[in-house]
């Protein structure tokens, strides 16, 4: 296949049953992620696939999946005992595939459940007593219904993980082994693993429970999207508020993702655009699940234009026109930083992603810059951005309130070679301060 050509999903040979959920979906040629995988997996060969977010890897095991069962007989029996299992490290991800997978497979016949915690325990139990095809959940869930002998994975003819280093990172690794070892022999069904980087961690795990999997990589060195533009500031930490305030004032912001590092900066930051009249959210791991999700139904219907989350947005959630990234604090960890601009510039689109390096955070900028391969080009704002901002009676003097780093005392470098970077004062300095 020639770079001019892509790949359309009508040569894949494809049943009709699955080219009209594709059809339906809106699909027609493939990403590169589908356009390699898919023909390897649509032959009954097991993938360990790593792209990008936002790339198109969740219909790339959707189809291969659904091509497989619709392909093989099912298991008659009276237990539950799903066809496909698909395992994914978050509720809101697990929620996201369902979802995509009720479009894609809508004309398959095949019966789809999704299970997670902090959602209603009786209505998923009943669901998988049922009896179901294709099970999408989260460990925890997952294993506490397996438990209880509620369904069986004895007779799963498909195997899918998905984000599996973010399965690593949030700690599911034992879960992911006890539930990957009842399962039939991987020499008995189709493996797909995927994943935004696969380390050896990850790589390990493939070698272990897949049948000699194709490794299939997309542009492992391309770290961030090019049709995102990115920008950099150098504010204070009393000045981060108002020029987020002002950007989002100046942008008319639509659609917009603001990324802290902590819950409770989350929190203030949406009480402060509350105050200045930018209907605003927090989204964090503690929020409650049935909050979450109406919180994400919103962002994505357009009713609520700015969604202020931690890192438990910042992976595997598809968002369709998101068109602006903020990263009011920067990660502390480099990929995530990529994960998070990831969000925007999906499936083609353009998209702007803008970072504070505060006092706080700013030492994470060098790893940041090392691990995109580039320097991030410094923005420049007008001083007269920053007026008419309101700063609430509630608010303390630096806002929102910063962790202390290292040990304390005195101006301390909280243990990074060189100490915390600072930028000279004003967030229009253009200064790199470090």
């Amino acid at each position: 296949m020639t770079d001019d050509h892509k790949l359309l999903f009508s040569e894949l040979n494809l049943p009709p049953e699955i080219l009209a959920g594709v059809n339906t979906a809106g699909f027609t040629a493939c990403t590169p992620i589908q356009a390699q995988t898919l023909p390897v997996a649509l032959k009954g060969k097991d993938v360990a696939g790593q792209a990008q977010t936002g790339t198109g890897k969740t219909a790339a095991f959707l189809i291969a999946l659904f091509n497989h069962l619709l392909k093989q007989p099912g298991h008659k029996g009276n237990q539950p005992a799903p066809r496909a299992l698909i395992l994914a490290p978050t509720r809101e991800l697990a929620v996201q595939i369902h979802s995509d997978a009720m479009i894609l497979g809508s004309s398959t016949g095949l019966r789809l459940a999704v299970v997670y915690g902090g959602a209603d325990y009786d209505k998923q139990r009943e669901q998988l007593q049922a009896g179901i095809d294709v099970l999408i959940g989260t460990p925890g869930r997952l294993i506490d219904y397996f438990r209880q002998h509620i369904y069986t994975l004895s007779h799963a003819q498909v195997l899918v993980m998905d984000e599996a280093d973010r399965m690593f990172d949030l700690g599911f690794i034992k879960d992911i082994r006890f539930l990957l070892r009842r399962l039939p022999p991987p020499d008995k069904r189709l493996n797909l693993l995927f994943s935004a980087t696969l380390g050896h961690r990850v790589l390990e795990l493939a070698y272990e429970h897949m049948n000699n999997p194709e490794t299939v990589l997309i542009e492992p060195d391309k770290k961030t999207v090019d049709l995102v533009t990115q920008s950099i500031f150098f504010p204070g930490n009393e000045e981060k508020g108002p020029l987020l305030v002002g950007l989002l004032r100046s942008m008319q912001a639509r659609r917009t993702m603001v990324f802290v590092n902590t819950k409770r900066a989350a929190e203030d930051i949406a009480r402060l655009l509350e105050f200045n009249g930018l209907p605003a959210e927090a989204i964090s791991g503690d929020v409650p699940q049935k909050k979450r999700l109406r919180m994400l139904k919103d962002f994505q219907e357009g009713v609520l234009p700015v969604l202020v989350a931690t890192d438990v947005a910042s992976r595997g959630l598809h968002v369709p026109d998101v068109s602006h990234v903020i990263n009011y604090d920067l990660p502390q960890d480099a990929p995530d930083y990529v994960h998070r601009v990831g969000r925007t510039a999906r499936a083609g689109a353009s998209g702007d992603a803008i970072s504070f390096a505060c006092e706080t955070y700013a030492f994470s900028l060098p790893e940041i810059e090392d691990y995109i391969g580039h320097r991030i080009p410094v923005g420049t704002v007008d001083a007269a951005l920053l007026e008419g901002v309101k700063i609430p009676p509630w608010a303390p003097r630096k806002y929102p309130p910063q962790p202390r780093r290292g040990g304390g005392g005195g101006g301390g470098g909280g243990g990074r070679s060189g100490g915390r970077a600072r930028s000279g004062r004003g967030a229009s300095s253009g200064r790199r301060g470090r």
